[in-house]
């Protein structure tokens, strides 16, 4: 086994009382589950209210996302911590609402459009290396400037301004409040809590909501005359905001757009800017790989989205680092039949935990599952579990709509960012925790010298 394994939060105690756990997921989701989850093919667990099941078998994880998706739709309770951020959004919807949404979402994410796209991406990370050169500090807590960074990146491709728009910066100052006080799973999507019971999020984090929602319904807005007046440009909002359902010919009204926007804007800008800082914090603390990388970025000449297919050893970096940092560390779905799982009745109800955190590090499906070696994919064991136990972006018919846009944007950033820098790591070595996103407790302290 590899000594030098990079940074993972430490395990709870395997039993502890349902108060206890209670406790510790409010406090971090990663370290209040059991080590035993990173070997279990099935884990069920009880409370008074109904049964939760993790999973992490692949032939069962398959039956839930891509065989069988209908039967299992998105848990509810998911909106339990972000329905007042994202409404009615396809994050949350299920059935023929989740369905219609995908179809008016989904043609501006196909085909060519990543290539229209690529150009706003390239000039975010030109304004992003030129930030990191302007800084009067060589240190940076990078997870702060890989947001700012993503953030630049969505409001370019989603509606052609930079972060330094009004809007856009009043958006991501206001989500910077919002980020550190809501998780992703709130406690209820995974301890299912009675009604009666109060939920874990305060009165800033509605109110942070209301502000961000406020915001975009400006920009919506904005958008809605420019597409009337025949002056919109041809980006990201003006694809979705005019394409047709093709099934009824309905488009998207505003409300039903600044839902979508605020998950575009939580997807694209918060999971992104989590797969990043852990990436050049990889890189850092391995820097035999940033020179692999620097010298890679190289080909990046003209700013052809061409050349991003150059990236072999980038991408594998990036993609190692979903691997250990899955933004979206679990993924809730529920049971609607009457199921029979590894000898187990599950009733209707039941909540089913598709955790990429525990699949991605699990001791019977990976090789040396801690260690940080973007060479894995090149192995037959790599490859076998790329396609059986990699799902960064969920997988199925509700994998992410922009999980090819995240993969060119994280793979271009982290290029275009070593090209131009060396990294190493400062302090002591940053410890992962699922916020929105899985972040790091204290932040991640980096070096920057310029090359």
């Amino acid at each position: 086994m590899t000594a030098d394994l990079p940074p993972k939060p430490a395990p709870r105690p395997d039993k502890v009382s349902l108060w206890r756990y209670m406790r510790l997921f409010r406090q971090d989701i990663l370290s209040a589950q059991p080590a035993r989850l990173y070997r279990a093919w099935m884990a069920e667990f009880r409370t008074p209210f109904f049964r939760s099941y993790l999973l992490n078998q692949p032939d069962l994880v398959t039956e839930v996302l891509k065989r069988r998706p209908d039967d299992f739709p998105k848990s509810d309770r998911i909106g339990e911590g972000l329905r007042p951020l994202l409404g009615n959004s396809v994050f949350l919807t299920n059935g023929e609402t989740w369905k219609r949404q995908r179809r008016i979402i989904d043609p501006a994410f196909e085909g060519g459009r990543l290539r229209d796209t690529y150009p706003a991406m390239w000039a975010a990370a030109d304004a992003a290396v030129a930030r990191l050169r302007a800084l009067r500090s060589d240190t940076v807590e990078i997870e702060e400037e890989t947001s700012h960074a993503a953030a630049d990146v969505i409001f370019r491709t989603l509606f052609s301004i930079p972060i330094e728009h009004e809007i856009a910066r009043e958006v991501f100052a206001e989500f910077r409040t919002y980020q550190r006080s809501q998780p992703i799973l709130n406690l209820a999507a995974f301890v299912p809590l009675p009604r009666w019971m109060p939920r874990f999020f305060g009165r800033d984090t509605r109110a942070s909501a209301r502000v961000i929602r406020r915001l975009i319904t400006r920009l919506c807005d904005d958008r809605q005359a420019a597409i009337a007046a025949g002056t919109a440009p041809d980006d990201l909002a003006t694809k979705i905001m005019t394409t047709r359902d093709p099934e009824t010919g309905d488009l998207f009204d505003t409300s039903e757009m600044v839902d979508q926007v605020a998950i575009f804007f939580l997807a694209g800008h918060e999971t992104s800017a989590s797969a990043l800082a852990w990436a050049l914090y990889l890189v850092a603390r391995y820097p035999d790989w940033q020179e692999r990388i620097a010298d890679e970025a190289a080909a990046l000449e003209t700013g052809d989205f061409s050349e991003i297919s150059k990236l072999r050893i980038t991408r594998d970096v990036f993609r190692e680092a979903l691997r250990l940092y899955p933004p979206v560390p679990m993924m809730v779905r529920e049971a609607t039949c009457p199921e029979r799982f590894r000898d187990r009745d599950i009733a209707p109800g039941a909540q089913m935990v598709l955790s990429p955190w525990h699949l991605h590090r699990h001791t019977r499906l990976w090789d040396d599952p801690d260690a940080f070696d973007p060479a894995r994919f090149g192995t037959e064991n790599g490859k076998t579990c790329l396609r059986e136990a990699f799902i960064p972006f969920s997988a199925g018919s509700r994998v992410c709509t922009g999980a090819g846009f995240a993969m060119v944007e994280g793979v271009l950033l982290l290029a275009r960012i070593l090209r131009a820098f060396r990294i190493e790591p400062v302090g002591d070595a940053p410890v992962p925790v699922a916020h929105l996103t899985v972040r790091s407790r204290d932040g991640i302290r980096l070096r920057l010298t310029p090359r």
